[in-house]
Formats: C-alpha cells, structure tokens, sequence
C-alpha cells in the first residue's frame, strides 16, 4: 500500500501527508485535551496544577517508548535524524532554550500553541505564526545565520558515538540501548501518572495522542527516506523552522515544494479547527492593545530566533528530540522552563505595578 502511495503522490508529498496526519492529531491534543506548553508552566508555577506538566512527561514518556521500539525493529535510524546526527552545543541549547522561554512568556504561546489557536480564530496567533517563521528563516538563511554558525556551530557528528542519553548509557554499560531507552522511557511515563490523572483518563488518552504524532512521523519519514526516490529528511514534528518554510511556500509554490514541516503546519491548523468547532469554541479575536500586539511581536521574534539556535521549539526539543533521548533535549526543554518562568513574573510583576 505504501509502495502505491509513494508512486502516486511522490516522496515530498507523501511526506507532507505524513506530517499532515500527526498534525492533525496535535491541533486536536491541543483543543480536546489542553495539551499545552505555556499553560502547563503557568498551572505548575501559578496554580500549584501539576497536571498539565503531567501530560508532557506521559506524552515524552510514550513517544520515548515507541520511538525506541521502532529503532529495535529497524524502522528507524537514530543517525539518520537531525538531533543525533549533529554535535550537541550545549551553549546552543541554553542560550536558545531561555530566549525560546523568555520569548514564549512575552507571546502568551509557543509556536505550536499559536498554531492551535489560530485554528480556533484567535487572529492574534496568526501575527505569532508570521513574525516566528520569518525570524526562523533569518537565523536559518538570513542576516543572523552567519553569526548563529559562528558562536553556535553543530557540526556533524564524526564516528558512531551518536549524542544520546540512552546510546552514551549503552557504551558505559554494554547494555542495548534500545532497551534502555525504552526502561527509561516507561520510568518517565509511570512518573506522569497519579491518582488525580488516572481519575482523568482523557488527560492520559491525549497524552499518548501526542506521543502517536511524534511516532508516527519518525516511521514515516524513515520509510519513505529509505524507499523513495528522493532524498527526504528523516524528521519529526517541530514548529520553528517549518513556520518559514509554510510561509516561503504560500509565496512561492510554483517554485517550491511541499515537505513534511510544511503538512504539520497545515495539519495542526485543522485539527484544531475542527477541535474548536467539536467543542464550540470558535470564534474570531483580534488584539485590541497596541501593548499587548508590541510583547507578542517581540516574544515572536525572540521564539524564532532561539528555537533556530537551539535546533528545536518546545516541541521539536520538547518531544521529537526527546524521544530519541538526545543529549539536547533535557537541557534545552529545562532552559525553555527557566526562560519562560522570569518571563512570566516579569510580566506579573509589571501588571501589579500597574495595577497599584
């Protein structure tokens, strides 16, 4: 059936259809299931709520799990993947994961979340969605490239020690990484679970819906890189780089192609369409305070540029590079946490001023 597929819509194609399915499953995580990064961080620090944090370790723990269990099964090369294919630049990681957090804080949402909100008809996610891609593409391609490569390099990685906690665990120990991997991915998984969330199973079930995207887009991209004829990125879903990309190919399509980042954008913009008209709450909004419109613009540009810097968002660091374990993943989604704490009392601290 594959084999049919890759000859009728061609391997870029395919691959947007790929990213499109796992997307539509995110935009509906985050509508149906209030899967969320910003307001996981505000309920854990505001509201003593550890649930929505709870969410994410499920949903890293399950997508550790299945990703890992794809590697055993030979379905997908780790070293075919960007974030175990490249050095780790620990600065990167930092510096980027605090400017993503800060800049996060500022915006009201990450990429991801402006994405399912403009799904919904908020009008101000869409200003985020613009500003981020075109921010993303300047440190990728443009003015702030050549200074990004020259204090963050990420060269490629040079013999088979691949960056990864569970592979740098199985050369210490002699024990299969994919086995540890998936040890330590079921430890992070039944570390999300408590008696308040299995009293929620749906918080679960959308938990694991996030983790099938992210499983989903490792098996069908390794596939089609492996079968097809062209060469395609082994890639998973992340909400920084492909925002640009989105934007390139609304402007240009007659010259460019569709990709997988491209689908996913596309995908989680209908997801959460469909999620919001499911639940009734679409409804168009636009910003009304020039205040307001200025922090966002700026949280944008800080979210695309530090996500560059940081080779993944909240997502892309969060849960693709998580899921394969990467050296990166921890630091930067920890970075993200910090960033996105001072900015939030930051704010706060500034409203009360205000307010006094």
């Amino acid at each position: 059936m594959m084999e049919t597929l890759l000859e009728t819509f061609g391997d870029h194609v395919l691959a947007a259809l790929v990213g499109l399915a796992g997307g539509v499953l995110l935009g509906l995580a985050a509508r149906l299931g209030r899967f969320c990064t910003m307001g996981a961080i505000e309920d854990w620090l505001y509201g003593q709520d550890t649930r929505r944090m709870r969410m994410w370790l499920i949903a890293i723990g399950g997508a550790v799990i299945g990703s890992f269990a794809l590697i055993g099964t030979g379905l997908l090369v780790p070293g075919d993947t960007m974030y175990l294919s490249l050095s780790w630049n620990p600065l990167g990681s930092i510096v980027g994961g605090l400017m993503f957090g800060y800049g996060m804080a500022l915006a009201g949402n990450c990429g991801y979340g402006a994405l399912a909100r403009l799904g919904g008809g908020d009008l101000r996610s869409f200003v985020i969605v613009l500003v981020m891609g075109v921010f993303a593409y300047m440190t990728i391609a443009g003015p702030i490239a050549p200074l990004r490569v020259a204090l963050f390099p990420s060269p490629p990685v040079e013999g088979a020690e691949l960056p990864g906690i569970a592979h740098l665990l199985g050369r210490l120990s002699g024990v299969n990484p994919v086995t540890l991997g998936i040890i330590i991915g079921a430890a992070m998984l039944l570390a999300g679970l408590s008696r308040q969330m299995l009293a929620e199973p749906s918080r679960i079930f959308w938990s694991l819906v996030v983790a099938a995207a992210v499983i989903l887009a490792w098996a069908g991209t390794q596939w089609i890189h492996d079968n097809g004829f062209e060469e395609v990125p082994v890639v998973s879903h992340t909400y920084s780089r492909p925002l640009g990309e989105t934007l390139l190919y609304l402007m240009t399509a007659t010259g460019s192609r569709v990709n997988f980042g491209i689908g996913s954008v596309a995908g989680v913009i209908a997801g959460a369409f469909l999620g919001s008209l499911l639940r009734g709450h679409f409804r168009w909004e636009a910003c009304e305070d020039p205040r307001e419109l200025r922090r966002q613009i700026l949280g944008a540009a800080l979210m695309g540029v530090g996500a560059v810097v940081a080779l993944g968002c909240s997502i892309g660091q969060g849960l693709s590079a998580f899921s394969l374990l990467a050296f990166s993943a921890p630091v930067t989604f920890l970075a993200i946490i910090a960033g996105a704490a001072f900015g939030l009392r930051q704010l706060i601290e500034g409203l009360r001023a205000g307010a006094v």
